[in-house]
């Protein structure tokens, strides 16, 4: 009841009253991973960045103070990160402690995670039949399926970032998500063409009929995060984004909002939830029982 009174509370400031609080808070605690994904660069860091637990904090703190109730901690990738005795769970320990009311990890699933104390777990899944390992190496898909079957969690879904390597994998992504009994949802987004990955961006005509096609499968009742609404407005991206109810903290501690901000990557975004979002503004019954149902 605590969070859905401060939720209706954060939306009429901010629908009627234009208050620009986050909601929510990305914070990447790390550079470092063991992965080489194609779409990423932080592996060629020579000095990585990696936050202490005390800087932790610090951030946590602020986004708190900020209105942020919400916390989704990424890297880098979050299962490696330690500061002496300390890892992930303590951070998630941390954030509970200060007043989040729910804890998010995004892990590329390379490692055992079983006994996170998240209270939900997003796992990266570029496709199936070798597509995600065409994404992000040889032998990374048998560790993700091993470490999902074996992590035990209630509430474990994939996020796939569409792009021109998986692009034709999406349906059996679907499938094999709705036929997977340790998956409990899957979130569609579209490559954004940052600087050297521009080769993997869809173009709209063709992200438009991959669109109707995840609608399809979404009003079959396949497990899709992504509301009807949302996913339509992605089509031509064309709505006002609402950028600052995530309060995006990186690695070398700068705060603010998305690196694509205030440039043309905005407009090419494919990030699935400036669309929900935007939907939500405009009181979409859909997207906003899909909020509630992830947020509640």
């Amino acid at each position: 009841m605590r969070k859905l009174f401060y939720l209706a509370q954060w939306f009429i400031r901010a629908r009627f009253f234009g208050r620009r609080a986050p909601l929510q808070t990305v914070l990447f605690i790390s550079d470092i991973c063991n992965l080489r994904c194609k779409h990423c660069s932080v592996y060629e860091l020579k000095n990585p960045h990696n936050m202490t637990y005390e800087q932790v904090r610090e951030h946590l703190q602020y986004s708190y103070d900020q209105g942020s109730r919400f916390v989704d901690f990424e890297g880098g990738e979050v299962t490696i990160w330690k500061d002496g005795d300390k890892r992930i769970n303590d951070l998630i320990a941390l954030a509970k402690e200060i007043g989040f009311f729910s804890c998010t990890i995004t892990t590329n699933a390379q490692l055992p995670f079983k006994g996170s104390t998240a209270d939900s777990i997003w796992v990266s899944l570029d496709g199936v039949n070798g597509y995600h390992e065409e994404v992000r190496g040889k032998g990374t898909i048998a560790k993700l399926e091993k470490n999902i079957a074996g992590c035990g969690h209630k509430d474990l879904s994939v996020n796939m970032v569409v792009n021109t390597l998986n692009h034709t994998d999406v349906e059996n992504t679907l499938e094999y998500v709705k036929n997977n009994p340790y998956i409990k949802s899957i979130s569609v987004n579209f490559h954004t063409p940052f600087p050297g990955t521009e080769y993997l961006s869809i173009p709209f005509e063709e992200r438009a009929q991959i669109i109707d096609k995840v609608i399809e499968y979404k009003k079959k009742g396949y497990p899709i995060m992504n509301s009807v609404s949302g996913l339509k407005l992605m089509k031509t991206n064309k709505f006002t984004k609402r950028c600052w109810v995530t309060n995006f903290i990186y690695p070398d501690g700068k705060r603010g909002l998305c690196v694509g901000h205030g440039t043309d990557k905005c407009e090419q975004c494919g990030f699935c939830m400036s669309g929900e979002m935007a939907s939500v503004f405009s009181f979409r019954p859909d997207t906003i029982f899909a909020g509630l149902k992830l947020r509640v």
